[in-house]
Formats: C-alpha cells, structure tokens, sequence
C-alpha cells in the first residue's frame, strides 16, 4: 500500500485572532521556537516523504510566496485564492488536479505539536487503508491539548470510526488540523465555498471516516497569548545548554 507523497497545507486564512500579529504578518509566518509556524508543517510533512506541497494562499499571499522561495528541499506549488476565500472544503477542492487519484495529507499551516512515542505523521501512513477509509483524522487527547477552550470535536469507538459529538456531550478528542484523504472524499462537493465538515458528515454516513491518537501534546496557538504559552513550554522542553 503506497504511502502519500503529497500535502496540502491551508495558509489562506485572514488569521484574525492573532492580531495585532497578523496585522502586518501572515499567521503562517508567525515564528514559534524559532521559526515560522508553516516551517513547523513543512519540516514534518518532509521527515514523512512528501515530495510535493500545494499552499493555497490568500492574505498577504506574496509574504508567503516569497519566504517559501528559501525553502529548496521539497517541490512548493501555490493555489491562489485571491478572489475570495474558498473555506476548508473549497480551498482543497480547487487544488484537487495535483493530486490525480492519490492519497495526500491536508494539514493546517498553524498547527504544532510535541511528538509522543514515534512521529505521528509516519503513525498514520501506518494506519491509512485507502479501501476501508475515505479519511483519517489525527486527534488530540482533550487532556494533554495545550491552549485549546473548546469542546472536542468527535467521538471515536476503539476501531478509530469517528462520530459526531452528541448534544450534551463534551468530546474527548480534537482536531489539530491533519488529516490523510482519498480524492473521492471530494466526489460532488459543492460548488465555490465550504467547510470540509460537509464531506465529513458524508463519509461518516458511510462509515469511511476514521481518527487516530495523537500520542503528543497539540499546542493550539491561535492567539498572541498562545504564542507566548508555546515559546515557553517548548523553551522548557528544549536541553540545558
């Protein structure tokens, strides 16, 4: 079973909750432990084989393109979204030509997380069966989730299906913005914008979509308080010198 080769990283987002940041900076190019956030994604998704990266691109799009050009140890490739947002779903569904009938990871620009035993990246190209699954979700333990305030955002059985979270319930398990999808996730998807939640559901219907434990701390950095939290705790984990 081939493993995928290629991401996409979401980095069109206006990052509103991270001003006065993001006032002059894109919230990709916020540095945390000493480099920026996407650097963090890229670097992960390198040390996992993929050879090529689609980033979609929106606000101060041309700050990103340009901080990419260092980057010579993976194929870049941009999806512009300079007319209008397209939302999680739309973002992908407009990039999906790169990735022909492939397997491909999706993976947030502002995630980060402190690896558990083994990488979690590799865990899930362990886990992917393209003929059982049209999606694989990574998913942070409520309890080891660092600077997250919300609720969770599914039930998951011992088999790894996902669920969504009944009302009244408060889920023990959320989503740090990676996943490994099949194309056909994406088969009649609507039209211009919209939220992947959308496909979810339908592959939830269908029994096809499946999570997996994050054996690590997920650092939520959506805020410049956030940012401070992280520094200081990856500060704290980093040897004596």
């Amino acid at each position: 079973m081939s493993s995928p080769t290629r991401a996409m990283i979401m980095a069109a987002g206006l990052g509103t909750r991270m001003r006065p940041l993001t006032d002059t900076l894109p919230k990709p190019l916020v540095r945390v432990g000493g480099k920026a956030l996407i650097d963090h994604a890229i670097d992960r998704l390198v040390a996992a084989g993929v050879k090529i990266i689609i980033v979609n691109l929106h606000y101060k799009a041309e700050m990103v393109k340009e901080h990419l050009r260092g980057r010579k140890d993976v194929d870049i490739r941009f999806s512009d979204e300079s007319d209008g947002l397209l939302g999680t779903g739309g973002g992908v569904a407009k990039a999906l030509a790169y990735f022909g009938n492939e397997s491909f990871f999706i993976h947030n620009s502002d995630t980060l997380w402190v690896e558990g035993y083994g990488a979690a990246l590799e865990h899930m190209k362990s886990r992917w069966d393209p003929d059982a699954m049209d999606g694989l979700l990574l998913m942070a333990p409520m309890t080891s989730a660092m600077g997250y305030e919300g609720v969770g955002d599914f039930m998951m059985d011992p088999a790894g299906h996902l669920s969504r979270v009944p009302p009244g319930r408060v889920s023990p398990f959320a989503f740090p913005g990676v996943q490994i999808v099949h194309p056909r996730l994406f088969e009649n998807a609507p039209a211009g914008g919209f939220s992947t939640n959308v496909l979810w559901d339908r592959a939830i219907e269908k029994g096809r979509l499946f999570g997996m434990r994050l054996e690590g701390v997920w650092i939520h950095v959506g805020t410049p308080q956030a940012v401070a939290q992280a520094e200081e705790f990856l500060a704290d984990l980093a040897p004596a010198a």
